[in-house]
């Protein structure tokens, strides 16, 4: 018998995630002799209540004809975002119908999360003690009303084994995959990629994803010397020198400079370069070798070892993402 998906369909649930299992699991075929040309999931949809309308945040209703009681024969279940989750998301803690929902699901079943349906799986204790992660933009709410799950806001999913948990609404697209490639190798989830027109692996992490502006300053005491940073970001940039703009110690500069921006002097600049490089990666047609240059990175190499760290990806590969056509390095 194929392996059983049931998606639970909450209200409030963004259509696009709803439909990723069935396009993913859903399109997954046999290629192996014994299995060729054989569906290998069976992906079906239940609601928390008897079967019946379910609302959506788009101007329409879904119908769906299952109700909670289909979670009793999932192999695994899959939980997509809802923007009314209510308790969940406000106390952490289930509701009297999603309580009773879950009380359907078998020891053992395989639970999957799309962006912040993690809030559901944290609610239900799935994540206690856990590795997780959800939408960059809720992770540090997430983190503050479930101290006992492990956070990690810049990967794409997170694998625990029987509970995997993804980031924001596409990262839902590489969390189905790599499920289908774990169950049933690489040439099917390649396969699956390739018909759903979307790369079977993503490189990096949440975090190209991220505008993470520097804390503006609470009192303009170092405002000159970023300003004059900023201007000559492609320059060699001492400590001393941004000091010097404020007339200043360095030692009171960056005493002055944390309190006010909320990171040192070193970790802004490097802030900023990033973004720079980011900016031109993005909208030029520059060498990788220039936009080190142009962002005060001086080599290629710096360059890539400050991407990585930063947004988890080498820079051809975040100008991949954001560029419709990469030029040749």
């Amino acid at each position: 018998m194929p392996h059983r998906v049931v998606v639970l369909a909450l209200d409030g649930l963004l259509p696009f995630e709803l439909g990723i299992p069935q396009r993913i699991f859903g399109r997954s075929i046999g290629s192996e002799p014994l299995d060729k040309g054989r569906k290998l999931y069976e992906v079906v949809t239940c609601s928390v209540r008897p079967p019946g309308p379910v609302r959506t945040d788009a101007d329409f209703t879904i119908t769906v004809e299952r109700g909670p009681e289909t979670l009793a024969t999932a192999d695994t279940v899959v939980i997509p975002a809802s923007y009314e989750l209510g308790p969940v998301y406000t106390q952490g803690r289930l509701t009297d119908e999603l309580a009773a929902a879950f009380a359907y699901i078998r020891p053992g079943t395989r639970m999957v999360s799309i962006c912040t349906g993690s809030y559901v799986l944290a609610a239900a204790g799935y994540l206690d003690g856990r590795p997780a992660t959800t939408h960059w933009a809720s992770a540090d709410h997430f983190q503050r009303l479930f101290p006992d799950v492990r956070v990690d806001p810049d990967v794409l999913f997170i694998d625990d084994g029987d509970v995997l948990t993804s980031a924001g609404v596409a990262a839902g697209i590489d969390l189905c995959l790599h499920i289908v490639r774990r169950d049933h190798g690489t040439a099917v989830a390649n396969d699956v990629a390739r018909r759903t027109v979307v790369p079977p692996h993503r490189d990096g992490g949440q975090a190209q994803y991220i505008q993470r502006p520097v804390p503006e300053a609470r009192l303009a005491t170092t405002t000159t010397a970023r300003a004059w940073a900023l201007g000559r970001l492609e320059h060699p940039i001492q400590l001393r020198d941004m000091a010097r703009q404020e007339s200043m110690s360095v030692r009171t500069f960056t005493r002055r400079f944390r309190e006010e921006v909320g990171v040192s002097p070193v970790q802004w600049l490097t802030r900023q370069r990033v973004e720079r490089a980011r900016q031109l990666l993005e909208s030029t047609d520059l060498s990788i070798d220039q936009v080190a240059r142009d962002a005060g990175f001086g080599t290629a190499t710096s360059l890539r070892q400050h991407l990585q760290a930063v947004l988890g990806v080498s820079p051809s590969a975040y100008r991949r993402t954001f560029r419709e056509r990469a030029p040749r390095n």
